[in-house]
């Protein structure tokens, strides 16, 4: 069964003051009638209804989570109690989804990109699937065709071609240069890493605890609660010992069987007002 794990974190600095502490970006309607958080849950129906829907977000986000997302159920927003990036994060909402169905597959994207159109979007989620179903070990990523040489991405090199639209990843590199971004783009094999992921829940718990040992104990402690009185102190308690990092170097950037599918959907990270000339006349 196919879910998907929206990250809702934010500090709501990129938009101030529109966006505060208590209203980061995605909570804000910057391209249409819709909240960013609510276009992410838009783009994945009915590919994936609000009923398989997850949302990873901290303590104070959660009236307006549960306010802009009113048909996914409560037990399905996830409250962190402080920032630890992305791979406690995905590790959380992983070791949620298993309790429940032991083969799900988890599509994980950030709250907070306008991504554009929903069908081509589904298309692409639909070949990532057929990537893992293929190979229950592999770990699928989106690279976005660069469009010009940007200093603020990190990039994607694609090796050898998988089917379904993939590619097995050869390299990632770090944020670069203008020049070196420019040399990317004219070798044609680079894409930007945007951040959406599909794998099997348990895979990721796997490469957690053989790459993560500290973020796989805290989870394991955390699994004896779930789902009894005790959770939100467990919580508390378990979460704040996790190492800080993002999935990306916890695991992606360590795993031999990664794959890429090149994003054919419009994709935008909006992460400042200078952004928005891209979106609005």
């Amino acid at each position: 069964m196919l879910h998907s794990v929206i990250m809702a974190g934010g500090s709501g600095t990129r938009f101030w003051p529109l966006s505060r502490k208590a209203l980061p970006k995605q909570f804000l309607r910057l391209s249409g009638d819709r909240s960013l958080i609510q276009s992410a849950l838009d783009r994945c129906q009915p590919l994936i209804p609000a009923k398989r829907t997850w949302v990873v977000t901290n303590q104070m986000m959660e009236a307006p989570t549960r306010e802009h997302l009113p048909d996914v159920p409560p037990s399905q927003v996830l409250l962190e109690p402080c920032a630890r990036n992305t791979a406690p994060c995905v590790g959380l909402a992983a070791l949620c989804l298993t309790r429940l169905d032991r083969d799900a597959v988890m599509l994980v994207m950030p709250a907070d990109h306008v991504i554009a159109p929903a069908k081509v979007f589904q298309e692409n989620i639909q070949q990532a699937v057929r990537l893992v179903k293929e190979d229950r070990d592999r770990l699928v990523l989106f690279g976005v065709p660069p469009s010009y040489p940007a200093t603020g991405f990190g990039y994607i090199e694609h090796g050898e071609e998988l089917g379904h639209g993939g590619y097995r990843v050869a390299s990632f590199r770090e944020k670069p240069d203008r020049k070196i971004a420019q040399s990317y783009i004219e070798q044609g094999t680079f894409s930007w890493n945007c951040g959406i992921f599909v794998w099997r829940a348990a895979r990721i718990l796997e490469l957690l605890k053989q790459h993560e040992p500290e973020i796989a104990r805290g989870l394991d402690q955390l699994a004896g609660h779930l789902h009894q009185p005790s959770w939100n102190d467990a919580l508390k308690d378990v979460f704040p010992t996790m190492t800080s990092t993002s999935i990306d170097y916890a695991v992606l950037e360590r795993d031999d069987n990664i794959a890429v599918i090149e994003a054919r959907f419009g994709w935008d990270d909006v992460g400042s007002w200078e952004a928005m000339s891209r979106l609005v006349e």
